[in-house]
């Protein structure tokens, strides 16, 4: 038998594919099954930006480009950097990827040694400890608490850092909580980085899908050296409803992005032409849709939260979410109790629960290092949102 590579060996299966082959397996059957677990917009891609890539193919724009991107769409980024983010990038600084978890391995793999460890505030992204791993890294947790929101504080990413801390891995807004640092918390960050002379690798895919008054900043923006020392990580994935499409985009120190340019191109080469025409047309084109889907998006959020507020009384409860569209709840209030004859110990035990007899798909928590909850996207229509909570309430006023 051949032997697998150690590196290889060591990243964990997916256990929230698990949950979805499940759900896919009722669904099969002609269940309803109500899924909290996508991860991606529910509203189509925007009409003008599908006849951008219909055009492209009319014209014949189906042939091998530049490995690291077209230049007229790494320009078209550097601008929206500049409009929306206030920073100054060169083409050359830009590398578009087959979505913004390669532009992540891209990035770890670019700067990661065998034995260099990886600071991952928890719960996080569930891909991020495995890329770290797969490069050789050690990721090292930090435990953010519902007390501060799920943020990492300064002085809890001092305390984490060690001689062979080499990179921050941030999210904000967070993937799966909802969390959004504020610019004073993540200037905090950034004097401890700078300080210790650690690159931040910033993942931003959800920077446009945040509600209630809060602003995106970007830790990049902070000085001139801490520009330097990150890599800014972005997509048309979530802002743009075009997750299929699977294009994002990093932007970083002119040296790194050259390295990162030479690997992709003896990996995947450039992405696909025509979705790189497309994601031309969402970054220059009409920001109506993208405004309207953040509005519904909110709405949805309002709504959730407002018949959570009531779920209390049932030992569930929450963190209210700033960004993206999930929401962490916690259901460590119901271990102890018994579903069906059955003693509820873990939040994949509460998930493949409420999948098998409310047929509610969720996340189990213990996939973001966060074993006292679920994640809940709201990525999904008004009446759906309302029918799953009613069913998780169901199952817990059932746990005796």
């Amino acid at each position: 038998m051949i032997k697998l590579s150690r590196k290889i060996a060591s990243i964990a299966p997916s256990m929230t594919l698990a949950i979805s082959a499940k759900a896919n397996e009722l669904k099969a059957a002609g269940e309803k099954v109500i899924n909290f677990g996508v991860g991606e917009p529910d509203f189509n891609t925007p009409a003008h930006i599908v006849e951008a890539a219909k055009e492209a193919l009319d014209k014949g724009y189906t042939k091998y480009v530049a490995a690291a991107g077209l230049p007229a769409l790494k320009k078209a980024v550097c601008q929206k950097f500049e409009r929306e983010n206030g920073l100054t990038y060169k083409p050359s600084q830009i590398i578009i990827s087959n979505g913004a978890k390669h532009s992540i391995f891209n990035a770890v793999f670019a700067l990661i040694e065998d034995g260099d460890e990886v600071i991952i505030p928890s719960p996080y992204w569930l891909t991020y400890p495995e890329v770290v791993k797969s490069c050789g890294g050690v990721p090292v947790f930090v435990e953010t608490t519902r007390q501060s929101g799920y943020k990492m504080t300064a002085a809890q990413l001092e305390k984490a850092i060690t001689q062979k801390t080499k990179m921050l891995i941030f999210n904000t807004p967070s993937n799966p909580t909802g969390a959004v640092y504020t610019e004073e918390e993540i200037r905090a960050l950034a004097a401890v980085c700078l300080k210790h002379n650690i690159c931040v690798l910033s993942d931003e895919i959800y920077e446009r899908l945040i509600y209630g008054g809060e602003k995106h900043f970007s830790i990049a923006a902070v000085s001139p050296e801490m520009k330097e020392l990150t890599i800014v990580i972005n997509g048309v994935s979530k802002s743009y409803a075009m997750t299929g499409w699977r294009l994002g985009y990093l932007a970083c120190a002119e040296p790194i992005a050259k390295a990162i340019a030479s690997f992709q191109s003896h990996t995947t080469s450039n992405v696909n032409t025509m979705t790189q025409y497309a994601a031309i047309a969402a970054l220059e084109g009409d920001d109506k849709p993208v405004s309207d889907m953040v509005k519904a998006f909110g709405e949805r959020r309002d709504m959730a939260i407002n018949i959570l507020e009531s779920y209390k009384k049932y030992d569930l409860s929450y963190v209210k979410p700033d960004g993206a569209f999930y929401i962490m709840l916690h259901v460590d209030g119901l271990y102890g109790k018994k579903f069906k004859g059955e003693v509820l110990k873990d939040s994949l035990q509460v998930a493949d629960l409420l999948l098998t007899h409310k047929k509610v798909a969720v996340t189990p928590g213990v996939c973001f290092g966060d074993d006292t909850s679920v994640r809940l996207s709201y990525a999904l229509s008004p009446a759906d949102l309302k029918e799953g909570l009613e069913k998780i309430a169901e199952f817990a006023q059932e746990c005796r």
